[in-house]
């Protein structure tokens, strides 16, 4: 999930009827990937690797390919939040139903036992103000639980960070800018389990020492972060949003 900037060629092949991404980059090895929510397959290919070996590679996966396309069709899938009384919500795992009330005073966010989640909006706020005051909620509630996250792991791993930040990301969960040693957190990670977040932050800090999805860069996440291979299934059972996502 690293986002340093590289000279790269992008094309697409259809193989077996189904269309993949292939990315050209500056790299040692091929990797190749299946991603929600509609099963998008990527591949990442080294400069020098021919179009015929991709194909090939795409071939011998085709089985997986499948398995993986067939996961994400069946996966639950949140419709267009309408932001009324009784709707689900997710944080940290839970599901919550949301009482909305209206009333003259600030929004706010409030938890109400193991299963509400109340909704402190003024009258006649519309389903885009409401949903804004439930994200913005969810941004400081990542703000509180990523600083510990990073105390734990950063002298771990041996690394530092000059900044850090959450934001509305439409295709990954996170990302890496090796140059500026900046991490961004997806804002979508409030709704997820806290392992998830903690792998999420792990993966990105890794990128420090690591800037490819190799077998170094593995080999230190199953080093640090045994369980990581869970913490991303996870993530990838995790109910998907409306949007279109492609992590």
């Amino acid at each position: 999930m690293s986002t340093e900037p590289q000279s790269v060629d992008v094309r697409f092949f259809i193989v077996a009827g189904i269309k993949v991404e292939v990315v050209r980059k500056d790299i040692k090895n091929l990797h190749l990937g299946v991603y929600p929510p509609n099963g998008r397959v990527r591949v990442a290919a080294p400069l020098v690797v021919s179009d015929e070996a991709v194909r090939l590679a795409v071939i011998d996966k085709l089985g997986w390919i499948k398995r993986q396309r067939s996961k994400f069709a069946e996966q639950p899938r949140q419709s267009q939040r309408e932001m009324v009384n009784g709707e689900s919500h997710y944080f940290l795992e839970r599901r919550y139903r949301l009482r909305v009330h209206e009333h003259n005073a600030s929004a706010r966010v409030a938890l109400r036992g193991i299963a509400s989640l109340d909704l402190f909006v003024r009258p006649g706020s519309s389903a885009e103000q409401r949903e804004a005051v439930l994200l913005r909620w969810h941004r400081e509630q990542l703000k509180a639980l990523i600083p510990p996250l990073l105390e734990k792991w950063q002298p771990t791993l041996g690394v530092q960070v000059a900044a850090w930040g959450i934001k509305k990301m439409k295709t990954k969960w996170g990302s890496c800018n090796i140059a500026a040693r900046r991490i961004w957190l997806n804002l979508e990670l409030a709704k997820t389990p806290i392992q998830c977040l903690e792998y999420i932050v792990v993966h990105e800090l890794a990128h420090l020492l690591e800037r490819h999805h190799n077998e170094r860069f593995m080999a230190l996440l199953d080093i640090h972060l045994p369980q990581w291979r869970q913490h991303r299934e996870k993530l990838s059972q995790a109910p998907l949003g409306h949007e279109d996502w492609r992590y």
